[in-house]
């Protein structure tokens, strides 16, 4: 039996139940009286029910709710009826005998009184609970469709990131190629071994912190190789930390702003120090450099590109933050929930 179904038979035998308790004290016999109120909450269950869907076409005139109430109204006297035709046995009708007749009048009273009122509420209830239906439904498609809307722009964010990355590496190797730098071939060798190993991972949205500090390291020891007079440069964070999930160039976007922004323009150079570390149920990384310092074009379209991401992936949960170092320089820090990678 449907589960509707079944709850509908409990509220019905519940409220005939209630609704009969004041017989009860002048029935004489109280399991006779909730026998036929039962019988009458199974009657008005059926065609309730049954008027729900039959007739499947109604003339315009006439609603399907009314249809309804008017049916369960209709099947009360019916049932009742039926009742003391049927089911008690005597050698006289039932009218002839006083006390039955008061019976049948007072079920027939109790029941066209009630039950089209008890159908009327069933189904207000159950328009109530179609719209709760239709409105968490529409919710959920809303939020599928943000969430295919987020996805759709982070790839678009990621496929950004991935030439303005590459222009600027193959920019920093065609300055050395023009100065006719020694270094050059080396440094034009190490960077396509990088990229092979980079570029794969450059159209995924996400990785692992351990990969995104590989990269970091590999960048850094080809803009060594550039300049090894002018760039000292440190990495570190615990082994621990290294599966936790990371957002793919988030650290290389500031290292390379670091380098570009920061170390480039300084005369004698600097150093840039990428560390990571976890405060509690975040992860902290920073990327410090000694270079010229705050000034413009230092944030530019990669920080912007690099928020709009992390608000995408992690929402209000990550912040990146820049902060003056004395006596020059830039400190990048950003804050992202720690998470393990799924694997």
């Amino acid at each position: 039996m449907p589960r509707r179904l079944l709850m509908r038979l409990r509220a019905a035998l519940i409220c005939a139940f209630v609704a009969s308790l004041p017989l009860a004290t002048i029935w004489d016999s109280a399991w006779s009286l909730w026998q036929r109120v039962g019988v009458l909450a199974v009657a008005g269950v059926g065609v309730f029910s049954l008027l729900e869907r039959w007739p499947r076409r109604l003339p315009a005139w006439l609603a399907r709710w009314a249809l309804q109430v008017a049916g369960v109204a209709l099947a009360m006297p019916l049932t009742t009826l039926a009742i003391y035709l049927f089911w008690t046995t005597s050698s006289e009708p039932f009218w002839q005998q006083p006390e039955r007749r008061l019976g049948f009048g007072l079920l027939l009273v109790l029941g066209v009184l009630l039950a089209p009122w008890i159908a009327l509420a069933a189904l207000v209830r159950q328009k109530d609970a179609l719209a709760r239906h239709q409105a968490l439904a529409f919710e959920l498609e809303r939020s599928e469709l943000a969430r295919q809307a987020s996805d759709a722009r982070l790839h678009l964010l990621q496929a950004q990131v991935a030439p303005h990355f590459l222009f600027n590496t193959l920019a920093n190797v065609q300055a050395l190629v023009d100065a006719q730098a020694p270094q050059a071939p080396a440094l034009l060798r190490s960077l396509t071994a990088y990229l092979r190993a980079a570029v794969p991972r450059l159209h995924e949205p996400t990785g692992t912190l351990g990969h995104e500090l590989a990269l970091v390291r590999a960048y850094l020891d080809l803009m060594h190789m550039r300049m090894p007079d002018r760039l000292r440069f440190s990495v570190s964070a615990e082994a621990a930390l290294h599966t936790l999930r990371c957002p793919a160039m988030t650290l290389l976007t500031l290292v390379e702003n670091a380098v570009r922004h920061g170390i480039d323009p300084a005369e004698e150079g600097g150093r840039i120090d990428v560390a990571v570390c976890r405060a509690g149920a975040h992860c902290v990384a920073s990327v410090t450099d000694t270079g010229v310092g705050m000034g413009q074009g230092s944030g530019g379209t990669g920080l912007a590109t690099l928020r709009e991401r992390l608000a995408l992936q992690f929402g209000a949960g990550a912040r990146l933050r820049l902060y003056p170092v004395v006596p020059h320089g830039v400190r990048a820090e950003i804050e992202f929930p720690a998470m393990e990678e799924s694997t």
